[in-house]
């Protein structure tokens, strides 16, 4: 976990340059480029890439990069630049679907909840796009689920994340029992629990809602992007990979 690798080095220069091409164009750039719930009339297909490069404010890109050359770059070394590539990209595009089918659940459920409850498609949509609603229809539907359909429909993804976590779990497959040193444990543990646990903390906060480290963060996407992540590792190395670069 030394030197930096040339992809990961591309690809962080490339995350600084949506983050701060971001601090220029504003709101407009979280437009055009985060990741929409795709009946969202800003969703754009080019989104399920360009979202793996906007981020939310400065602690977010800085822990997501450093993650990104911490783990990244030793992966890169075993799978080579263009497996790795393929990967990373596939990690991201896993986090978005899995995220995207997630969120498609939530609002679909509370549309029929909504219709059963008595609305008409143009007064749902009209919550989908104001937020707000009669009470009476509470007496049919949980605040909780209309709110979530509001987040949902309205509130775009971004950030590197989901592709790290799948770099996270290629770096636990790969080297299990590197001792992993983390601010906020004394004490060092090794790559082959600490992944697995941090991967089952992000389950069980998308699963019940409840977060150990603040609102905000896309859950599923994590997982998601781990999920995939594991998949290619296990493909990978059960058919001898390091024997078939790309390079």
């Amino acid at each position: 976990m030394g030197r930096i690798t040339d992809t990961v080095k591309a690809l962080i220069i490339a995350n600084v340059l949506f983050f701060v091409g971001t601090m220029i164009l504003g709101d407009y750039a979280y437009q055009l480029f985060s990741l929409w719930f795709f009946k969202n009339e800003n969703f754009q297909i080019w989104q399920i890439i360009t979202h793996m490069f906007m981020h939310g404010g400065f602690m977010h890109i800085l822990f997501n990069m450093y993650a990104l050359w911490a783990f990244g770059s030793p992966i890169e070394q075993r799978l080579g630049q263009k497996k790795f590539l393929f990967f990373y990209f596939s990690c991201g595009i896993g986090a978005a679907l899995i995220h995207s089918l997630v969120n498609y659940y939530q609002v679909e459920s509370a549309y029929t909840a909504l219709v059963n409850a008595g609305l008409n498609s143009i007064e749902i949509q009209n919550i989908l796009d104001t937020g707000q609603f009669p009470n009476a229809i509470l007496n049919s539907v949980s605040r909780d689920t209309v709110e979530s359909m509001y987040t949902a429909y309205n509130t775009p993804a971004v950030g590197a994340s989901g592709a790290i976590y799948g770099v996270l779990v290629a770096f636990g497959m790969l080297f299990p029992n590197v001792e992993l040193f983390l601010i906020f444990v004394p004490v060092p543990i090794k790559a082959k629990y600490f992944i697995p646990v941090l991967i089952a903390i992000d389950l069980f906060s998308g699963v019940t809602g409840y977060s150990l480290f603040g609102g905000g963060i896309a859950h599923f996407a994590h997982v998601g992007g781990a999920l995939f992540g594991f998949i290619m590792m296990y493909y990978w190395k059960k058919n001898q990979f390091n024997q078939n670069r790309w390079d």
